[in-house]
């Protein structure tokens, strides 16, 4: 009877909430409002509560409640192994005010292999910055470069960090023995602690202020020095003051413009051709075309040498060491010996079955190279027309050079390939293929023995330097193994402003390589100074510049610009003072370069612009 009762309760319950629910409308929010809209199931429940409360409270399923404390258990313990964030580790919290370091009693030296600042890998940002050649006080800056980072080393470190000499290269290294100490080693490697420690001073009180041990003074009295530290008013150091204050050598002025302009036409713009020398009689000489025109540099006067038969040019000229004869290669082979004194030629000799492009002279013997890839040694006092040859490059021959200290023989082709011949041997000594490109520019140092500089082509642009006596010392090899084509050379090398570069491969370096130096554009022509040890390059694609090295550092002296075309020609006046450069424009350009050795009676030829003055023709 009461589950009747019961069950019709909660029939009539549910009739009256159908009942409300049709006559209810749901609450929708308007589109623009915040307020939720009404949820059925909570005005339910609150329906639900307010009858339930009106007739007051009814017993309870067991069963039901059982259910829901399971649930409210199983919720729990599924909250508790469900982290609510991601575990993190303690940080231990340090302590302590600013770092300051204290260098008093650390070894740098031995803490951290401290090298020579030039000696040291470039970054590269500095390894892709070339000299600027238009910057017209280059050097200037690059000194006041050099000395800032000397008053720096010098204000930081003071003399607990000696600078390692950087090793020198020189042919002659195999001549002079070191003392039996190691070589510096240029490699850096990484510290295994603290560059810099911290510890407190000694006297330091306990409020934490500095407290001096003693009153500054001399034995007898107090220091009255002038000089001390105590009483400077400069910011640096005595030793950085006597730095700055020291007299320092001001770089050598050069003249920026030729002196003299020669208009030479049909002046020949081939790479492989040599057509302008300089004799010791002060008698210039010039191939243009088909003939050979000679000007004498202290009358200023033009003279026509010889004019070939036929379709016959002239390939190259150059003039024996001593005297008035001049050798003349020809298109077609041929080399004909002239006496330009009596204006009459000696002879005519064979052997070349293409053109001749570069002569050499030692002594009584005349070397010459031609595109056949042959060379002949020519002894003028004998009959015959050759009496050594030479075969070893496989494509012309464009580069010839006698040492005739050391009776050695440069040779330089377009096989890329440079080679050395010792004396009138058949067999190279040297065979070295390090260039990549045409080998034209050769130069023997006359200061150094055994020093050749030699410069590669357009997609080579390096001038390198070769000692032929002796291969380098196998620490100076590692010491030049070590240095990447983004590194700079050490000061005895390269001056670290200039960032040229050292290009190695991974094959062994070349031990008689002594170093390689990018200069940016094909290197047409080499010559040593004969009263300074500085050398002058001339360069082609693709700033056709002149450029005077000071060696062995190869610091810029000077470039001069001017020729619009490559300068492919060079020659030397007997002095040593003055260059002339001759380039595809036509034209011939004469500066002065080096300095001349001082000569009381030596007044010829001062002013070197001849009776032509400042402007001028070659014929």
């Amino acid at each position: 009877m009461a589950h009747s009762e019961q069950a019709s309760g909660f029939s009539d319950v549910t009739n009256q909430e159908r009942a409300r629910d049709t006559h209810t409308p749901t609450l929708i929010s308007p589109p623009e409002s915040k307020t939720p809209p009404t949820a059925k199931g909570k005005r339910h429940l609150s329906d639900n509560t307010a009858n339930a409360n009106g007739r007051g409270s009814e017993p309870v399923d067991p069963n039901a409640l059982s259910k829901a404390l399971r649930q409210f258990e199983d919720a729990g313990k599924r909250r508790e192994h469900t982290p609510t964030a991601s575990p993190s580790r303690k940080r231990q919290r340090v302590y302590g005010d600013r770092f300051i370091p204290n260098r008093t009693g650390q070894d740098l030296q031995a803490s951290f292999s401290l090298m020579h600042e030039d000696g040291s890998p470039a970054t590269p940002s500095k390894s892709t910055r070339r000299t600027p050649n238009h910057e017209l006080h280059f050097q200037r800056t690059e000194e006041a470069n050099r000395t800032f980072s000397n008053v720096l080393r010098s204000e930081m470190f003071d003399s607990t960090v000696p600078q390692s000499a950087p090793q020198n290269l020189s042919p002659n290294d195999h001549d002079n023995p070191s003392n039996g100490l190691p070589a510096p080693n240029l490699t850096p490697s990484t510290p295994h602690k603290n560059l810099f420690t911290f510890s407190a001073s000694r006297n330091q009180s306990l409020s934490g202020h500095w407290t001096p041990s003693r009153t500054p003074h001399s034995r007898h009295g107090p220091n009255l020095d002038a000089r001390s530290e105590l009483y400077s008013l400069s910011p640096v150091k005595l030793n950085s003051q006597q730095m700055l204050l020291s007299p320092r050598k001001s770089p050598r002025a050069v003249p920026k413009v030729p002196y003299k302009v020669l208009d030479a036409p049909d002046l020949a713009d081939d790479f492989y051709l040599n057509l302008v020398d300089w004799g010791s009689q002060n008698i210039l000489a010039v191939g243009l075309g088909a003939c050979v025109y000679m000007w004498n540099s202290e009358s200023g006067r033009v003279t026509k040498l010889l004019d070939l038969e036929g379709d016959d040019n002239v390939t190259s000229v150059n003039w024996i060491q001593r005297g008035s004869h001049l050798a003349v290669g020809t298109s077609r082979g041929f080399v004909q010996i002239w006496d330009v004194g009596h204006s009459r030629r000696l002879r005519t000799m064979t052997g070349h079955t293409a053109r001749v492009g570069a002569l050499a002279w030692w002594d009584h013997i005349l070397t010459s190279g031609s595109r056949d890839r042959i060379i002949y040694h020519r002894d003028v006092r004998s009959p015959e027309q050759w009496t050594k040859k030479l075969v070893g490059h496989k494509q012309e021959v464009c580069g010839l050079k006698w040492n005739s200290e050391d009776r050695q023989l440069a040779s330089g082709g377009n096989d890329n390939k440079l080679f050395v011949w010792d004396n009138m041997s058949t067999d190279p000594l040297h065979k070295w293929s390090e260039h990549g490109a045409a080998v034209k520019a050769i130069a023997w140092s006359p200061h150094q023995r055994g020093l050749l500089a030699s410069g590669g082509g357009t997609a080579d642009r390096r001038i390198c330097f070769w000692n032929t006596i002796a291969p380098a010392t196998s620490s100076a090899a590692a010491a030049a193994a070590t240095y990447s084509s983004s590194a700079t050379f050490p000061s005895t090398f390269l001056s670290s402003s200039n960032d040229y570069s050292l290009n190695t491969s991974s094959t062994p370096p070349n031990p008689y390589l002594l170093r390689t130096l990018d200069t940016g554009s094909q290197v047409c022509n080499l010559a040593w100074s004969k009263n300074s040890n500085e050398l002058v390059s001339t360069h082609g694609y693709s700033q056709n510049q002149i450029v005077v090295w000071k060696y062995p550092s190869m610091q810029q002296v000077a470039c001069l610009t001017g020729h619009t075309y490559r300068v492919l020609y060079l020659a030397m006046r007997p002095d040593g003072k003055v260059i002339v450069t001759g380039a595809g424009d036509e034209t011939l350009r004469f500066w002065d370069a080096f300095k001349r050795k001082e000569s009381k009676d030596d007044a010829s030829g001062s002013s070197g612009v001849g009776g032509l003055g400042r402007e001028g023709s070659i014929r």
